[in-house]
C-alpha cells in the first residue's frame, strides 16, 4: 500500500503542506475561499526542534494502536488505511494517548481527525504530496 514519507532532510518548515491538506479536506474548490481568515485544521502538523523540521501524518500503522484503544469503534482497518467514522467518535483522546505518532488530533468540534491519504475527499491522492516546493513529502510504496 501507498503511504506518505517525509525526508526530513529536505523539509524547510514551510508549513505549505498543512494548508495544502486544510484546503483538501475543506470541501472548497478554491483554496483561497477555503483558507482565507480560516482557522486551518490540517491532517498534517510540521514539527521542529534544533534547525530540523518534520511533518508528522498517520503512518496507517499494520498493527494500530489507535484502532486498538479507541472505546467507541470510530477507528478501522479497511485495506491497509486507518480511517475514522467521526458520527461514532466521542471525544475521548485515548487514540491521541496510543498514537506513537502524534498523527490525531481533533478538529474544531473535538471529534477526532486524521490523515486518511486524501480518500475520503475529491482529490484523491494526498494534496500534500502535491503541495510540497521541496519535494520532502512522497507517497510511495516501499
Amino acid at each position: 500500500m501507498k503511504r506518505v514519507y517525509v525526508n526530513e532532510q529536505w523539509c524547510l518548515g514551510c508549513h505549505l503542506c498543512e494548508f495544502y491538506c486544510a484546503y483538501a479536506n475543506s470541501g472548497e474548490e478554491n483554496m483561497v475561499k477555503a483558507l482565507k481568515d480560516a482557522i486551518i485544521r490540517p491532517r498534517i502538523k510540521v514539527e521542529e526542534k534544533d534547525g530540523i523540521s518534520f511533518a508528522v501524518n498517520c503512518r496507517h500503522c499494520t498493527e494500530p494502536l489507535c484502532v486498538k484503544s479507541c472505546i467507541a469503534g470510530a477507528l478501522t482497518q479497511v485495506d491497509g488505511l486507518i480511517v475514522i467514522d467521526q458520527s461514532k467518535c466521542v471525544g475521548c483522546f485515548s487514540c491521541i494517548m496510543a498514537c506513537p505518532y502524534g498523527a490525531l488530533m481533533p478538529n474544531e468540534n473535538g471529534v477526532m481527525q486524521k490523515c486518511e491519504l486524501c480518500t475520503t475527499n475529491s482529490h484523491g491522492t494526498p494534496e500534500c504530496v502535491k503541495g510540497c516546493p521541496n519535494k520532502a513529502i512522497v507517497f510511495e510504496e516501499r
